[in-house]
């Protein structure tokens, strides 16, 4: 017998493995040589985009108005699948612990923590390099996409460097002058923002394009180009939201499958930052209407990165918010229901129908053609009320308020605040070493771990 269990002893030490460590062990004796450590994917390409004011509210509430209400469960949105993990968004500012957009980019765009309206520069002023400024280091092409000015916080922490955000002008200068190894930082600039890249004090519109850049203007005209380096500004300040934009206006889709073709030629890959701007701003103004549609703007954009990383292969996206807006809350004042259908069959913004009552446009008129709504009596009353002029000037902001009552009303849709709110928020990401994103980490962990990507010996 002892003979016996000796000349099977090999067979109970492959079958222990076997119990340990599942069925693909592979026994000691097999001669096979194995890999124990895969080599990480390599990445060449990284698109970072950015839902601003996009908080875990938002993206339910967005599910919702995907939801085919013919089936018995909720449908899930492109985004879902994506989901690896949560970022805390907390701000270093001595005076006020919820972040701005400004720290929490600079934060996510160069791993640093910083006071609240810093752009790309320290608690004490000191400039701090972005993972875009690397990205360009190494050779890569690099762009940055917003549907709000170019100028704005979050696309100006990536490309720019300034002590306060409220230096729109100055960053759009920084976007011209500071360079990398001589070069300008950024070659695809698509978004708003006109009224601070031409000025009367300076045209860096003009001196882009004696650099070689191109300039677009609007739809036709970006799809139209097909140069490598180009500045598309399609309005003054931010573009109209998606619900209100006229065909001449790119979609955030369009702007990001434009930026896409262009930095994709680089043979060295490139750095790609897309945010969805105005999601925040809806948010900002308690008006569901209007973050709902940017949430589907940006949703079109996400599914655009995904299509083309999962055909490249070796693209690494990650997608998050830089804070929560607005307090949301789903099936407000007690309601133990949210109703997505009113805000489904709005055909502009409250703040797009409040402008046209403010210059003159009949107050049920203009509600019965854009508002999607069969009206009340006194719903058309209460917005009439809002409209009377005072001083012969109708407040558009009043007006504003009252239609977005009727759809947050009639939807559950409850805020709690026109600011900021500090809670964790999603991180999505994909493509190779996407799980460095996984669980829950710090806004400041994005840039630390895409330094990292960068600066990997190939």
């Amino acid at each position: 017998m002892f003979r016996k269990l000796v000349r099977y002893r090999g067979w109970f030490v492959t079958l222990a493995f076997v119990l340990l460590f599942g069925l693909t062990a592979v026994p000691l004796d097999s001669g096979k040589e194995e890999n124990v450590v895969a080599s990480e994917p390599k990445v060449k390409n990284i698109i970072f985009m950015i839902g601003d004011g996009m908080g875990n509210q938002v993206m339910s509430t967005h599910r919702y108005m995907k939801d085919d209400l013919s089936t018995k469960r909720v449908e899930a949105t492109v985004f879902d699948a994506h989901l690896v993990g949560m970022q805390t968004t907390y701000a270093d500012d001595p005076d006020q612990n919820i972040t701005g957009s400004a720290s929490a980019a600079t934060a996510m765009a160069a791993g640093v923590k910083t006071y609240n309206t810093a752009i790309s520069v320290d608690i004490n002023g000191k400039e701090v390099k972005t993972v875009l400024e690397e990205a360009k280091s190494k050779g890569k092409a690099t762009g940055l996409v917003a549907t709000s000015e170019l100028t704005h916080a979050s696309p100006a922490a990536f490309g720019a460097h300034e002590e306060t955000r409220k230096n729109m002008a100055q960053i759009a200068d920084d976007y011209y002058d500071e360079r990398i190894r001589g070069k300008h930082k950024i070659d695809v600039l698509l978004g708003g923002g006109a009224a601070y890249f031409e000025r009367e004090d300076r045209n860096l519109v003009t001196e882009f394009q004696e650099d070689g850049y191109s300039l677009v203007t609007d739809k036709r005209g970006m799809l139209k180009n097909k140069d490598k380096q180009v500045i598309g500004l399609f309005a003054d300040e931010g573009l109209p939201k998606m619900i209100d934009r006229t065909s001449a206006i790119p979609s955030l889709k369009e702007m990001t499958e434009s930026a896409l073709k262009r930095l994709s030629s680089n043979k060295n890959g490139f750095f790609l930052m897309i945010e969805g701007s105005q999601i925040d701003w809806g948010a900002h103004d308690n008006d569901i209407v209007a973050t709902m549609s940017e949430m589907e703007g940006f949703e079109q954009a996400f599914q655009t990165v995904i299509d083309f990383a999962k055909k490249d292969k070796e693209t690494l996206v990650v997608m998050t918010a830089d804070h929560s807006t607005g307090g949301f809350t789903m099936g407000a004042n007690g309601q133990y229901n949210w109703f997505a259908e009113p805000v489904q069959k709005a055909e502009r913004t409250p703040d797009y129908m409040a402008e046209e009552i403010a210059n003159g446009a009949g107050v049920e008129e203009t509600l019965n053609e854009f508002s999607g709504l069969d009206l009340t009596e006194d719903e058309i009353n209460f917005v009439s009320q809002a409209a009377q002029p005072v001083d012969s000037v109708i407040d558009a902001e009043v007006v504003d308020n009252a239609i977005e009552e009727i759809y947050n009303a009639r939807s559950n849709s409850g805020w709690t605040t026109t600011g900021h709110t500090g809670e964790d928020v999603g991180v999505y990401a994909y493509g190779p070493m996407h799980t460095r994103f996984a669980g829950l980490i710090d806004n400041t962990d994005h840039a630390k771990n895409i330094f990292g990507i960068l600066r990997k010996k190939k």
